[in-house]
Parts: C-alpha cells; sequence; structure tokens
C-alpha cells in the first residue's frame, strides 16, 4: 500500500456545498481517505504545497487522441470539407505506430494542462495502439474505435463492413474494458449519423444495453452536415437517435450547436449527456451552441477540446475561458460565470461519464485524480480579495499546471512527465506525420 500527503494547500473540493478549504490531503493507494487541516499522518511521500491551489482533475468528455499529429494540418475549413479533404485522408494513412505516438503526444498535452480523464474517439484502424499510449501515459479514459459503414466519400481504409465495425469494437472492449484498475474503459464510438447505417446503430444500441457501455457520437455539430441527415432520413439528429432508441443516459453527444426545441427536449427526456466544444466550434466556423438555455432546462453539459487539427490545442483551462466568454456578448455578462464553467470542465464532466461518485470533485472516498496550480505570478496578481475559481477560469494558464496526480499516482511532478519521454515522442511525432502526409496525397475522396 503506497500513501500520499499533500500538506498546506487551498483546496478546490467542488463537493456538494463547493466548499474551498486550506488544509491537508491524505492518499492510500488510488483514493483520498481524509482532508482536513493539519492532518496528522505519515506518508511514503509528502508534498508541501503551501501557497499552491489544489482542483480537482479536469474531465475533457470529447476528445481524438489519433488526430494530435494533424495539428495545423488542416486549418481554416467548415466541417464537411475539414473531414473530406484532410482527416479522412490523414486517418486513412495512419499506422499502428502513427496511433501509438498520436495518442501518446495528446495524452502528454491533456496531462501538462491539467486534465486527468477524457472520452475519447479514436479511427476505424489500429486502436489497440492508442489504448497502449493511454495505459503508458496514465491518464483516466474512456475511449473507442471508430465505426463507419457508409459513405460514398469515405476513403477506402476506413470503409467498413457493418459486421467487422461491430465486431472490432467488441474484441477492443473485452480486451481494455476495465484494465489499468478500471482506468480505462472503452465506448462504443458511431462517427455520426452521416457515416453510419441503421444496421450499425441499431447494434451499437445492443452491445451498449448488454455491456452497461457508454456510446460517444457527434451530432448537430454543422448546418450541412443535419440537411445531409434530414435528406436521408428525413428527421433531424436528435429525433433519428431517439427514433431507433439510441438516446439515453449513456449517450454522450459532442456538439450539439445546431437545435430545435425539440432535440433540446429529447435530450432532457432521456438524459442525454452533451459535450460542448467551444474552441472547435469557433474555429471550424460551426456555430456558438446555447448552452445558457440547455443549463436553464436542465441539460448535462460537460466540455472537451475535440481534436488538435480542429482547436490547435487541448487545453481545458482554453475551453473554460472560453465558454464563459463567448455567450456574453448574445446573453449578458453574467450568463455563463466561472463556477458555472468550473463545474462543467470538472463534476460535470464526471456526471458525463457516469463516474461522478468516483471523480470529478476532492472528496474522502474518491479516486485520487487532481492537479497542483501555482498561481504566484504576474498574470494572476493581485490576488487579495479574488475569487479563486474567477482566477482560474479567467487567468490562468497551462503553465501554472506544476504536479498531476492520477489514481494516487505522481504522473507530472514540477512541469516534468513521469510516464513518457517527451523528447522521444516530439521526435517521433515529427517522423510520423512527416511519412502519413506523404501517404494521404495518394488517397483520393
Amino acid at each position: 500500500m503506497s500513501s500520499l500527503l499533500i500538506k498546506n494547500a487551498e483546496i478546490v473540493t467542488m463537493n456538494e456545498k463547493e466548499e474551498i478549504l486550506h488544509g491537508d490531503i491524505y492518499i492510500e493507494d488510488n483514493r483520498i481517505k481524509q482532508i482536513g487541516p493539519g492532518l496528522d499522518r505519515q506518508a511514503d511521500v509528502i508534498i508541501d504545497a503551501k501557497n499552491k491551489t489544489i482542483i480537482p482533475g479536469f474531465i475533457q468528455t470529447h476528445i481524438h487522441l489519433c488526430q494530435t499529429l494533424f495539428r495545423g494540418q488542416a486549418d481554416d475549413l467548415q466541417l464537411m470539407d475539414w473531414l473530406r479533404q484532410k482527416i479522412w485522408p490523414l486517418e486513412a494513412s495512419h499506422d499502428e505506430e502513427s496511433i501509438y505516438y498520436s495518442a501518446l503526444l495528446g495524452t502528454g498535452e491533456l496531462i501538462q494542462s491539467g486534465t486527468t480523464s477524457i472520452v475519447d474517439m479514436e479511427t476505424v484502424n489500429h486502436t489497440d495502439y492508442a489504448f497502449q499510449a493511454i495505459a503508458k501515459s496514465g491518464i483516466r479514459a474512456m475511449s473507442g474505435k471508430v465505426m463507419m459503414d457508409k459513405g460514398s466519400d469515405v476513403p477506402g481504409p476506413l470503409r467498413e463492413s457493418t459486421s467487422s465495425s461491430l465486431q472490432q469494437s467488441a474484441d477492443l472492449l473485452e480486451k481494455w474494458h476495465g484494465r489499468e484498475n478500471g482506468r480505462i474503459q472503452y465506448a462504443f464510438c458511431p462517427r455520426f449519423v452521416v457515416s453510419c447505417t441503421e444496421k450499425l446503430l441499431t447494434e451499437v444500441r445492443e452491445l451498449s444495453r448488454r455491456h452497461g457501455a457508454f456510446v460517444h457520437t457527434h451530432a448537430a455539430e454543422n448546418r450541412g452536415e443535419i440537411a445531409i441527415v434530414q435528406k436521408e432520413t428525413g428527421m433531424r439528429n436528435i429525433v433519428y437517435l431517439d427514433h431507433i432508441g439510441l438516446a439515453n443516459e449513456k449517450l454522450i453527444l459532442a456538439h450539439c450547436v445546431w437545435l430545435d426545441d425539440e432535440e433540446k427536449s429529447i435530450i432532457k427526456k432521456r438524459k442525454v449527456k452533451v459535450s460542448h466544444c467551444p474552441g472547435s466550434n469557433l474555429k471550424l466556423s460551426s456555430g456558438i451552441a446555447e448552452v445558457p438555455q440547455m443549463l436553464e432546462q436542465g441539460i448535462s453539459l460537460s466540455l472537451g477540446a475535440d481534436g488538435a487539427p480542429c482547436n490547435n490545442n487541448l487545453d481545458m483551462l482554453n475551453e473554460m475561458r472560453l465558454a464563459a466568454l463567448i455567450q456574453k456578448p448574445v446573453h449578458g455578462p453574467t450568463s455563463m460565470n466561472a463556477k458555472t464553467v468550473f463545474k462543467m470542465a470538472t463534476i460535470g464532466g464526471a456526471r458525463a461519464a457516469g463516474m461522478e461518485h468516483e471523480i470529478g470533485s476532492l472528496e474522502a472516498g474518491k479516486k485520487a485524480d487532481m492537479a497542483i496550480l501555482n498561481l504566484n505570478d504576474f498574470h494572476m496578481y493581485p490576488s487579495f480579495g479574488t475569487d479563486t475559481i474567477s482566477r482560474i477560469v479567467y487567468s490562468a494558464t497551462r503553465a501554472d499546471v506544476e504536479t498531476v496526480i492520477i489514481d494516487g499516482n505522481i504522473i507530472m511532478d514540477n512541469r516534468k512527465l513521469i510516464t513518457m519521454d517527451k523528447q522521444t515522442v516530439l521526435q517521433e511525432s515529427n517522423k510520423c506525420i512527416r511519412r502519413l502526409l506523404k501517404r494521404s496525397e495518394g488517397i483520393f475522396l
């Protein structure tokens, strides 16, 4: 049994009372055992966090680790052109090594900016190697291979049969779900209605029910995408997903920028989870989701950076700031305050992944997933008389994240990643993208 004691910190708990305490956190193995002032405990490792702030690790509910290598390769395009011209050819060019280093590159960036848990969607092929990278990195993840069995404009290497897509997904769940002391979970990931047959989606529904697994997909991100779905099904995205029985508490929908009142009502009634991705929605010119209205209606909302080629960074601090600011010109200065978006980034993400009893707040009995921030720098001062959560949301940067603990393990210590060699990942990432760019030149849509 290993133990860790963090002393003398400001602790942003995000518990039911939303308490901010000053004191210590005692951890045994992977769980928080005690929180309070002046804990008299012995521990294998002691961290003095005087003048520092501990927060629950950020939980991002929509990420594409397989796309991290494509950062800067698909700028200034709308969604469907972005997919057809750049992302699908690049994904089709992936090999085992490139998937592995793309996932390591992404997890390294996520951890360095305080994210401890993700809901991830991979590509069609080589997903086992993404899971290997996830396991090595130490991050907590719910992930799955993307499923695509429809679309004449989908490159050949991404176009799979329905039966193959289902079998490979089931095999990956069997191998990876619950691995690493439960740190890794599997989710079924049909890409979106545009690229999935109804047979695939209904079989995913049954697999989800059988295994109690989540389903993670995109919906209502772009008006062009919605038009395609309406033409093919006669229904809007959420109405169609509800029609085939996929709309339930195990469904995580990324984006939901363009919802009508009927779709919002279905999402609320069926307890569907929505992942808001402000940075991606802005960069792809998809639009601005009606987040204040969804929150007023009691819809479960969390945050995600999406992928590096549609955002260019995976930093939750950046997403929180954007989520707060983009609503204010339309809905007023109080429409999205700092505490609201901080909740979305922590306990809101935990609820989306069905883990609110395990992560998302700092409480005795919960998993030890947290970040230690050093908020003592020019851009964070003056600190006197200011609100801690407001300082984090509006002023903090990834450079302020000093230490990251996941499942009770120190994954980053004083800005140094413990689980991977940074220079190796950077060097191999450049080698891989050079190879993929050359290979993708021969893939025509």
